[in-house]
């Protein structure tokens, strides 16, 4: 139980030491903010700081630090040291840096800032990625919340009446200004998700539960590695490209800049802070990894889980929250996924979102496809997420090294963790079972020569354009 305490009280202590060196190298200033100087009644529109964070904070967590930590714990409490170090050194840096040089570009989404920092046939690159992963996120929390609504109702109506109401208010809150739906309800579940979390290491403490101390040895029930499958597993919570996506929502809605390490930097220590109560109720409510698998297997995932914790811990009204986290929380990563899609879509193209016809027929047919995407086998759909979820953020790392690099910043802050996710990604893409399935002898020193060849790809890059700006200089 100590080893929790100490990675709370450091994830703290990140925020507060970590999280303003990363502000001081960025330099926030008083310039007007894209949400004051291109506001437009619908995506651009000022909201107070309290606001922005809840739903910043609700944007990118959702289930994903409950969920992923959950999954997490089948590692045992070695996940507490990737949640902590990852939520610090490299999700605090992708959500602060991402956000902030959106805010520095009118608040354009991440593919068109990486096409100005990182070239253009990465920009296309990016933009396909980031529009396929979204509309993905959005059809994978489509079909979840609406199987769970037919069981806790009548069979009348059934899964394809909720997905088919879930769909139409997906409609709606992408299609309609930010501040109506997104800005008025969102806080009200980001609130519950903190209560919840908090509620729950409360049983955990007073109850009786043993949270084990951290061990690096592997304490997976069917020996899975640590390397990579576990960086990839618990992504929200310690990084996560989707965050990169999401930040921008929120940057066309800041009054100032100064408010960013507080939204940006604090709602992913926030989230971290969630995904290590989780991590630790998995690891002590079922008392051994082993129990933990077999709670899985016989429930049924880690919605089913998570109701089983909560109901047992806080009573009739645990269930009554934990209700509300796995419904609503997905479906509120649904439709800021699609709204995001829209985004992307709309600064690939160049189309005017302040225009409600434009707005309208660019979300259609998003949806469209979403509808369409929900009747394949959504688990295969997720599988592939995990993998390019993180693969978008190693990306994002870059776009922000460069960033750095070219504003005479400390680059290492990103670059470090940019080549840290390049081995990541590579490596879990060879060795995952809906990747290549090779053994680690061959995925190991090959993600470690990928993650490398990044970092002198980026040094080269770097040095050129150092010598381009020298001559221009000449």
């Amino acid at each position: 139980m100590v080893s929790f305490f100490i990675c709370l009280f450091v994830l703290i202590a990140g925020y507060a030491l970590y999280g303003r060196y990363v502000e001081r190298q960025f330099g926030p200033d008083d310039r007007v903010t894209p949400a004051v100087a291109l506001a437009d009644g619908s995506d651009y529109v000022v909201m107070p700081m309290w606001r922005v964070f809840l739903v910043q904070l609700l944007n990118i967590a959702g289930l994903g630090p409950i969920f992923g930590a959950i999954a997490g714990a089948l590692w045992g409490p070695s996940v507490f040291l990737w949640i902590t170090f990852g939520t610090i050194f490299a999700g605090g840096v992708h959500d602060y840096l991402t956000g902030m040089i959106s805010m520095r570009h009118e608040g354009k989404s991440i593919g068109e800032l990486v096409g100005i920092y990182l070239g253009t046939g990465m920009k296309q690159v990016m933009r396909v990625f980031s529009v396929v992963l979204l509309v993905l996120v959005g059809v994978a929390f489509s079909t979840g919340p609406a199987a769970l609504l037919a069981m806790l109702t009548p069979d009348s109506l059934d899964k394809v009446f909720w997905l088919a109401v879930i769909l139409i208010y997906y409609f709606i809150a992408t299609f309609v200004p930010v501040d109506k739906i997104i800005g008025k309800i969102y806080p009200i579940f980001g609130l519950s998700l903190i209560f919840m979390a908090l509620g729950v290491i409360g049983g955990i403490l007073f109850q009786g539960y043993h949270i084990p101390e951290i061990t690096l040895s592997n304490l997976h029930p069917k020996g899975t590695p640590i390397w990579p499958m576990m960086f990839v597993s618990v992504a929200c919570g310690a990084i996560s490209g989707f965050h990169a996506t999401q930040s921008p929502i929120m940057a066309r809605c800041m009054n100032t800049e100064k408010d960013g390490r507080k939204i940006f930097y604090g709602a992913m220590v926030a989230e971290g802070v969630i995904a290590l109560i989780w991590a630790a109720a998995g690891v002590a409510f079922y008392e051994t990894t082993g129990g933990l698998q077999a709670a899985l297997t016989e429930l049924g995932g880690q919605g089913p889980v998570v109701y089983q914790i909560t109901s047992t811990l806080l009573g009739p009204i645990g269930a009554v929250i934990a209700m509300i986290g796995v419904i609503a929380c997905p479906i509120s990563s649904g439709d800021t996924a699609f709204r995001s899609a829209r985004l992307v879509i709309a600064d690939w193209f160049g189309i005017d979102q302040k225009d409600t016809k434009k707005r309208f027929l660019l979300t259609l047919p998003i949806l469209g496809v979403g509808a369409v995407l929900t009747q394949m086998d959504v688990q295969m759909i997720w599988r592939y997420f995990s993998w390019s979820n993180q693969t978008l953020a190693m990306m994002a790392l870059w776009l922000a090294a460069m960033y750095l690099y070219r504003n005479a910043k400390n680059f290492w802050l990103a670059a470090i963790p940019a080549t840290f996710m390049s081995a990541v990604s590579m490596t879990y893409i060879l060795m995952a079972p809906e990747g290549f399935k090779l053994s680690t002898s061959i995925a190991y020193p090959v993600g470690i020569v990928f993650a490398l060849g990044c970092l002198g790809l980026f040094m080269k890059a770097s040095v050129l354009k150092k010598d381009q700006k020298a001559d221009k200089a000449a």
